[in-house]
């Protein structure tokens, strides 16, 4: 049967050619040696028909010292990758390696012939055991980087199928070829192949130790720590196992096993293996003690570990910096501080100089239990010794200070570390900015938070929304709006709830412009919104009696599949109660009842109170009780609504009932219900009735608060009880409450109807001394007073004082005034 070579696409070379190489290749093909005859040719021959001369021919040429470039096409064409492949195999203790790499080079790159990956392990095994191990290296990176004409089997398992080849090539060699192939492929993948080093270098142990082929002791040194500084700690456990079963571990591989174990929180297993290093004869050296001591300190067994301590000590391994540093850091985390100075003494007692590291750390415990000013002695100390005290230090003090509500001194060590160029972590920034905000300081706030920005760091969701809300509830919103947009340049966009804090802060502040532009924005550049968001929009355009315009935005949320809640629907029907529009309102509600949400106690409160204000109190007190066969449980703020509606319109009976009830459903009187009932009574002129209530309301412990004061005091001034009013108003400044403008203009009326204007303008000037601005109503009530006794010239200077003190005249002070000085006109000209 013919042999027929494959017909292939060119591959790349083993090596980039180099003129020097090109040179020994072009100087040795011109070189006459004698050569055996050239076997006759024979198109494709099989296996079997390989006779001794044509092997002896290739073994000639493959054996030589420098190779016959003529009769490498010779080879190729008489000889299928397979076969060449068993005939390496057989020769491959007579080949001169570097006769060989070259043929590989020439048959690939001229020949366009393609070897085998065992006939490039056989080659690789071939230049290591000569000592050729740079060769070596180039030529298995190449192969598992895919940079030769070679097919494998499963491509995305190469690494597995050069590492069986090479462990069946080490089988039966003797076994420093085992070591050494094992030794390069593990090198090579922890080196040069970083982002599937660790994996690949464990699989191929794996599959070394299978066949019985292990790495050297370094090797497994080299591997073992790499995969615990790379915390590939489950990988490393198993590959201490399996080294452990065909390497005797030395102390340096202990040591590093006890780390692993340690790191990873298997502490007692660490310990165990230093138990058994003892009964192997391995000393433990001060590395493995270490190792062991910072397992045992992260796990906050300190008694353990200083055990340990005193145990390498006795046998006469010296403790060592790091030893004490590991000690102080796990007291510190405890937050045993005395402890932790006495370790302190003692290393320096030893002849140790503290370090940054032990600095920091002490200074960083005192930080967190808010002993910053031992912290600032520990700096002092650090400084006086000759080390400068660095980022971390300061971020501590910072910490420190802000802990202990010390901001500006946070503020002045954040300074330094800005003007010195440290670099500052998110966690110092956040923690000031934090303090700021919640002393108002805003401005300052912003600012830092724009060096953040400037520095590529983002500040934390939760503090960008106080600081958010803060700015609106500062009134600089521009400064909120102007945030958001610089964190999207940034490519930090705030997320949903920043923006929805943002949106809330301006309708609160009525600008509503602006939080539907914020609202277009977020759609157009595709960020995150919710129902909260729509719900917020829907809030500010009801509360600015923008009815209509909350609707359309219901519609966009129903748009954005966002589907309304039980709230959008409560903040709709308040807006249409709020704008009088109760006959919409009840549309709305019809359409609640018939979707599958359900009403709430805020819903029934909101259409109550929309009834009332509509002057259909009985329609409300019907929802009432609607309310409560829905298994609702009514509260006081429903009462309330209904009791003030009542007594407003003189119903105080009906008011008095619904008390009734609110005592038999053990909902407790409020200030609220009592300052209704005191109002209604008042206007009926019933007002020893309603005094009787705030001594009711004293006897349940209920503070009476101005509203109830001031209307007991409108109750007598209508029944001209002045002297009554006076006792009232004394009583009502003993317990601490204080008459607000409603109450002045209330009294100021009372006195202008008996005809004390003396007193009336006593009281003006009183309210003005107490800080209280007098509006429009009270100069009005005042003016109509001088009028009403005569004093029409009084009432113009009046008029001026409005004028002086910024209070508008509005219509009603301009026509009392005209009217009154007709009459006098009137009268003077009858006269």
């Amino acid at each position: 049967m013919d042999l027929r070579r494959l017909v292939i696409t060119r591959a790349a070379p083993l090596f980039t050619p180099v003129a020097r190489l090109l040179t020994c290749v072009i100087f040795d093909s011109q070189q006459h040696h004698p050569q055996p005859p050239e076997p006759p040719l024979q198109p494709q021959v099989q296996p079997e028909q390989l006779d001794h001369s044509f092997l002896n021919w290739v073994t000639s040429v493959l054996s030589n010292s420098s190779l016959d470039t003529c009769k490498c096409r010779e080879i190729t064409i008489h000889l299928s990758p397979d076969q060449f492949e068993r005939l390496f195999l057989d020769i491959r203790s007579v080949a001169n390696p570097r006769t060989a790499l070259r043929f590989f080079y020439l048959a690939s790159e001229c020949c366009s012939f393609r070897f085998t990956v065992k006939s490039y392990c056989i080659l690789i095994g071939l230049l290591t055991v000569s000592n050729l191990v740079s060769p070596a290296r180039l030529l298995l990176i190449r192969l598992i980087d895919g940079r030769v004409p070679v097919s494998f089997k499963d491509p995305r398992n190469r690494h597995l199928e050069i590492a069986f080849d090479m462990a069946d090539l080490s089988a039966g060699a003797e076994p420093r070829l085992g070591v050494q192939l094992s030794d390069l492929l593990i090198h090579v993948y922890c080196t040069q192949f970083r982002n599937v080093a660790f994996q690949y270098a464990f699989d191929v142990l794996q599959v070394l130790a299978s066949k019985s082929v292990y790495p050297s002791l370094k090797t497994c040194n080299f591997l073992l720590s790499s995969l615990v500084k790379a915390n590939e700690l489950q990988k490393s456990y198993k590959a201490f196992e399996i080294m452990s079963r065909g390497v005797s571990p030395d102390v340096y591989l202990l040591s590093t096993a006890i780390n692993a174990f340690c790191k990873g929180g298997m502490v007692k297993e660490g310990i165990g293996l230093f138990l058994n290093m003892e009964h192997l004869g391995i000393s433990p050296n001060v590395v493995t003690y270490n190792n062991l001591i910072h397992g045992l300190c992260k796990c906050g067994n300190l008694d353990e570990a200083f055990r340990y301590k005193e145990k390498m000590i006795r046998n006469k391994v010296s403790p060592t910096l790091i030893t004490y540093s590991v000690l102080i850091n796990g007291l510190i985390k405890l937050e045993k501080i005395n402890e932790a100075n006495n370790v302190l003494k003692e290393m320096t007692a030893n002849g140790f100089v503290p370090n940054e590291v032990i600095y920091n750390t002490l200074i960083d415990g005192y930080c967190n239990t808010g002993k910053v000013s031992d912290a600032l002695i520990i700096r002092d100390e650090m400084v006086s010794k000759g080390i400068s005290p660095n980022s971390i230090t300061l971020n501590s003090l910072i910490k420190g200070f802000c802990k202990i509500r010390q901001t500006e001194n946070a503020e002045l060590f954040l300074q330094e570390m800005l003007l010195r160029g440290l670099p500052v972590n998110s966690g110092s920034f956040s923690s000031v900015i934090s303090c700021l905000c919640m002393n108002s300081r805003f401005d300052s706030a912003l600012r830092l938070v724009n060096e953040m920005l400037l520095r590529d760091l983002r500040p934390n969701d939760g503090l960008l929304t106080e600081l958010v809300s803060g700015l609106g509830r500062d009134g600089k919103h521009s400064e909120a709006i102007r945030l958001w947009h610089e964190l999207i340049e940034k490519g930090f966009a705030a997320n949903t709830v920043t923006s929805n804090a943002l949106i809330h802060t301006l309708c609160e502040a009525g600008k509503m412009q602006e939080a539907i532009i914020i609202l277009n924005y977020m759609l157009d550049k595709g960020i995150s919104l919710d129902r909260i968001t729509y719900n917020t929009l829907i809030s500010g355009c009801c509360k600015a009696g923008k009815v209509e315009e909350g609707f359309k935005l219901r519609e966009e949320m129903i748009k954005q599949k966002i589907q309304p809640d039980i709230y959008t629907y409560n903040l709709l029907i308040f807006g249409l109660c709020s704008t009088g529009e109760i006959n919409k309102a009840l549309n709305l509600w019809s359409e609640l009842r018939n979707s599958d949400l359900l009403p709430n106690i805020i819903t029934y409160g909101i259409l109550i109170d929309g009834y009332c204000k509509a002057e259909k109190v009985e329609e409300g007190e019907n929802l009432l009780n609607e309310l409560v066969t829905q298994k609702l449980e009514p509260n006081s703020i429903v009462y309330n609504t209904l009791i003030s509606a009542y007594c407003k319109i003189g119903k105080v009976t009906k008011a008095f009932k619904l008390c009734d009830d609110m005592r038999i459903k053990g909902i407790p009187l409020t200030s609220n219900t009592y300052s209704s009932l005191i109002h209604g009574l008042c206007n009926m002129g019933r007002v020893e009735e309603a005094e009787l209530l705030l001594v009711e309301m004293g006897s349940k412990d209920l503070l009476p608060d101005v509203v109830s004061y001031t209307a007991l005091i409108g109750g007598y001034c209508k029944l001209g009880q002045m002297d009554r009013m006076g006792s009232i108003l004394k009583e009502m400044s003993s317990y601490g409450i204080k008459p607000n403008k409603i109450t002045y203009t209330i009294m100021i009326d009372g006195y202008c109807k008996s005809g004390n204007m003396k007193e009336a303008s006593k009281l003006l000037d009183e309210m003005v001394e107490k800080g209280i601005i007098p509006d429009a109503v009270t100069y009005n009530v005042l003016t109509n007073g001088f009028c009403n006794d005569g004093k029409v010239e009084e009432g113009f200077k009046l008029c001026d004082l409005m004028s002086q003190r910024g209070v508008g005249i509005d219509e009603v002070t301009y026509t009392t005034l005209i009217d009154w000085w007709q009459k006098q006109s009137e009268f003077t000209h009858r006269d």
